[in-house]
């Protein structure tokens, strides 16, 4: 946006005339020996002025284009930014509720541990019969398994938060080529 709005200066600056100052020195003699002369030396110096008069129109056209250009990368400035933050809160949601989610499935294998020690006792004291044990445990182990993975949905939500809020990381190659060496031990290889 920055460049794009000194564009509209550059293009604004073309309105106005152009002063520089040129100058030129030099040797000249209609023979080789009396160049070193003081006679043969000359100078000219002299102002110069540019002007686009008869311009004015397509300058004038040039500076609305640049507006226009300006205005357009605002608006795909102000796009990002509203994707970001689209990407940022929706990010944020997905987290609470996988944790929500998984605070739900922890406390279901809480529940199915404890049903589990309950009709194992009520089997041995003879109160139930052994598939009753049996549909607990398999209860547990699905509500295990559901909690395995809702740790997992936990994890890749927290991981879309992070790169939604434009966290980075390094994979295991680029770590282990930039760990630092170990110092050398003081007085290693010295006998005691």
């Amino acid at each position: 946006i920055a460049a794009q709005t000194a564009r509209i200066g550059v293009a604004t600056s073309d309105l106005f005339p152009k002063f520089s100052l040129t100058g030129s020195f030099g040797l000249a003699s209609a023979q080789i020996g009396t160049l070193p002369d003081g006679d043969s030396r000359f100078w000219s110096i002299g102002p110069a002025v540019r002007w686009a008069l008869f311009q004015g129109g397509a300058i004038r056209s040039n500076i609305r284009v640049q507006e226009s250009l300006t205005r357009q990368t605002l608006i795909v400035y102000e796009q990002s930014v509203l994707n970001a933050f689209e990407d940022v809160e929706n990010s944020l949601v997905s987290l609470s509720r996988q944790q929500a989610r998984r605070k739900a499935l922890g406390e279901a294998v809480t529940a199915n541990r404890r049903a589990v020690e309950l009709s194992t006792t009520l089997n041995r004291a003879g109160l139930v019969d052994f598939q009753r044990v049996l549909s607990s445990q398999l209860a547990l182990a699905v509500s295990e398994e559901a909690l395995v993975a809702s740790d997992q949905a936990v994890l890749q939500a927290l991981v879309r938060l992070y790169k939604a809020m434009g966290g980075g990381w390094q994979t295991l190659e680029q770590t282990d080529t930039q760990v630092p060496a170990e110092p050398a031990e003081p007085n290693a290889g010295a006998t005691p």
